[in-house]
């Protein structure tokens, strides 16, 4: 071979480097081009304008009812869960902010009232335990900058852990952060340019005071939200240069604190600690604020939709077991919501307004098909109602009209039944019952059915009958509309007013059950003493209340009894009440590597397939699967050291044995070689140093 021909092959190799690869497949050239043609330019086409516009209309939902479902019924659905979770999200935010508003009146006074003149020079710093609740602290800055740079005082500067990697960089950081918070980056920039004088350095204080003069800043709070991750040799020099710059710059410290004070302080050298002075303050839990938001989304009286007990099971064992943000509960939250209406052709039935397109027949087709649409027929057969259940079969107008009923029956049962719950709530700290039970604890009671036969229940309609004047006056007051409206109830109430008008006594009224009302009497029988209990004569007035708190206890036990219905009994509840419970555990508790597993492994458990050859091979290895799928479960077979030739024997038989002459082992050693590359890359193999020619295992199925 001569120099020019090596020339011209130099000139016309490749230029993404496929000369230079290991294994590669090799493909024919198509022979109807001549070798010379260019290839043909591909033209610029701009998109339409009615394609953008659909493409602005698309949402991230899909046609459910086997894709028969038409585009309103879709849209709709998708605007209800829009609409839904903006209030819910309205309501999160209100509770969040009640809960953060006493510590941000506390710090936000503390700021304003203090100075170092207060302090004999001492910096003025905050001190705020946070615990698990580390979202708080970030709301908490956020609103406290605002208060400031609304009013023009001054702003909050937060630094986290990665911003102080040194000294000088950290000292950038605050006076760009401190910059930005009111002029943007334009007018940082412009204050290290523009500047008269001498061009200074970006981590030089002079900047920053240049600023705070400019601006006429009062207070400038620098808040480290995660004091415990910063380096204490780094905080301790930042902290020595701020106290010399304090009559130039009013800084105020806040530190975000997680675990104790004392810690925080002992990290820190006692020189560093003597220039600080300031106060102590600590925000609640995340645990209280999760449970008043569930409650709140659950027991509203304008809701929709309901939360489950399997998934009330899975939230809250969430949170318990770690620890869990407020925001992060409202995420799941939100999931769960989005999944009901995403999945749930019938959650269009829970839209403001019927869908005028609504395909009435397939939406009847599948109410047909639920269980509890299934069991009220069976129950109507029970009671005789034959004809009922033939028209609700036949007559698609009929049932759709039934069913909006249900639907509206079904929702105020569910808005009573946790009105019955939060009654249970308030009741049991009314009368201070020693155990304390959560709302949440209560809900997963109640959902499951368990709530109305429950030793609580049954505590609180003992202590009712025990009730004074004054407690049976608070509880009325904090009753619910749907009992507090009945006609029985208004009765017992009138004649209550009344009982209390007339009594002229100062002590409370008290029922013949009270035990202040129980005398022992004793008598001696053959030289032995015996004690019998009996009641004391009552006074008239006592008597009568006696027979109102009869009378109020037999109500309170018919409500508990009608209100705390078991939810999955209702018609038509898989509509209004999610309850899908795996779904959510795998989103927010994912198995990855069983996942990966089980892919390798059956791989057309996730693969689509047609032909039923294929799906005859789902439960062999075959050469229909896919070559890394083959590799893995002949790697199942061996032991933790594998001779790569004996692999690549066992590969290639696999494909011979199925395709017989026409297997092309050039093709079949590269597919080998890709999915070894495939499993090294999921860590399932490595490079062995005892022998060159294995590769040893790195990883066991299900382990």
């Amino acid at each position: 071979m001569d120099l020019g021909s090596l020339e011209v092959e130099a000139a016309n190799a490749p230029k993404d480097g496929t000369n230079s690869q290991g294994v590669y497949i090799y493909t024919p050239a198509d022979q109807s081009k001549s070798s010379g043609e260019r290839p043909s330019k591909r033209r610029k086409v701009a998109p339409k304008k009615e394609e953008e516009k659909e493409g602005l209309k698309a949402h991230p939902f899909v046609p459910l009812l086997n894709g028969e479902e038409d585009e309103q019924s879709v849209e709709a659905r998708y605007k209800t869960y829009q609409q839904l979770w903006s209030t819910q999200e309205a309501k999160i935010q209100e509770i969040l902010d009640d809960v953060d508003s006493e510590v941000l009146s506390n710090v936000s006074s503390f700021v304003r009232s203090t100075s170092p003149q207060t302090y004999d020079g001492c910096i003025p710093a905050a001190l705020v335990t946070v615990g698990s609740n580390v979202s708080s602290l970030a709301r908490l800055l956020a609103r406290l900058n605002d208060q400031f740079t609304t009013a023009g005082d001054g702003g909050a500067i937060v630094l986290e852990s990665g911003d102080a990697p040194n000294l000088k960089t950290t000292l950038k950081n605050i006076i760009r952060f401190a910059i930005t918070n009111t002029e943007g980056n334009d007018g940082y920039q412009s204050s290290l340019t523009d500047r008269e004088g001498p061009r200074l350095l970006g981590y030089d204080l002079d900047l920053l005071g240049d600023y705070v003069k400019r601006k006429g800043i009062k207070k400038l709070v620098l808040a480290f939200r995660d004091s415990e991750a910063f380096d204490p040799g780094i905080l301790t020099d930042l902290l020595s240069l701020l106290s010399s710059w304090l009559d130039r710059i009013p800084f105020t410290l806040l530190f975000g604190i997680s675990t104790s004070v004392e810690l925080f302080e002992g990290r820190l050298p006692r020189s560093t600690v003597a220039l600080l002075r300031g106060r102590y303050f600590e925000i609640h839990e995340a645990s209280n604020c999760v449970d008043r938001i569930y409650g709140r989304l659950q027991a509203e009286q304008d809701g929709k939709i309901w939360l489950g007990r399997n998934i009330t099971n899975v939230l809250f064992e969430k949170s318990n077991d770690s620890f869990q943000t407020p925001e992060a509960f409202s995420r799941t939250v939100k999931y769960a919501y989005m999944s009901h209406f995403f999945a749930n052709p019938l959650a269009v039935l829970l839209a403001d307004e019927v869908v005028p397109s609504m395909r009435q027949g397939l939406v009847c087709e599948a109410i047909r098909n639920l269980p509890s649409f299934r069991f009220y027929c069976e129950e109507l057969i029970e009671q005789g109602s034959a004809k009922q259940v033939r028209d609700l079969f036949e007559n698609d107008e009929f049932l759709f009209q039934q069913c909006l009923q249900h639907l509206k029956d079904g929702q105020q049962k569910m808005r009573d039944l946790f009105q019955c719950v939060k009654l249970t709530h308030l009741l049991l700290k009314k009368l201070s019952f020693v155990k304390k039970t959560s709302i949440s604890e209560l809900s997963i009671r109640a959902l499951s059915g368990e709530l109305q036969d429950s030793q609580l229940v049954t505590d609180i309609l003992q202590s009712a009958k025990t009730l004074d004047s004054t407690t049976l006056l608070e509880v009325l007051n904090i009753l619910p509309s749907t009992l507090a409206d009945r006609p029985g109830l208004q009765q017992v109430k009138t004649e209550f007013d009344a009982l209390i008008q007339s009594y002229e006594g100062t002590e409370p009224l008290r029922t013949a059950y009270d035990k202040r009302h129980s005398v022992v009497a004793t008598t001696v029988v053959q030289q032995r003493v015996k004690l019998s209990k009996g009641k004391a004569k009552l006074p008239q007035e006592h008597v009568e209340y006696t027979q109102i708190i009869d009378r109020f206890h037999a109500l309170l036990e018919a409500y508990f009894g009608q209100t705390l219905e078991t939810p999955q009994d209702l018609v038509l509840h898989e509509i209004f009440l999610f309850d899908m419970r795996n779904p959510l555990k795998e989103i927010f508790s994912p198995r990855p590597r069983f996942a990966v597993e089980r892919a390798l492994s059956n791989p057309f458990d996730y693969l689509i397939s047609d032909s039923p050859e294929k799906s005859e091979a789902a439960a062999r290895v075959s050469a229909n699967q896919p070559a890394t799928s083959i590799l893995y479960q002949l790697y199942l077979e061996s032991g933790s050291l594998v001779n790569v030739y004996d692999l690549w024997q066992a590969f290639y038989a696999v494909f011979e044995s199925e395709q017989g002459d026409s297997c092309d082992e050039r093709t079949t050693m590269a597919l080998f070689y890709r999915a070894l590359s495939e499993l090294k890359a999921l860590g399932m193999v490595k490079s062995s140093r005892k022998k060159a020619d294995h590769v040893a295992k790195s990883a066991w199925m299900g382990l």
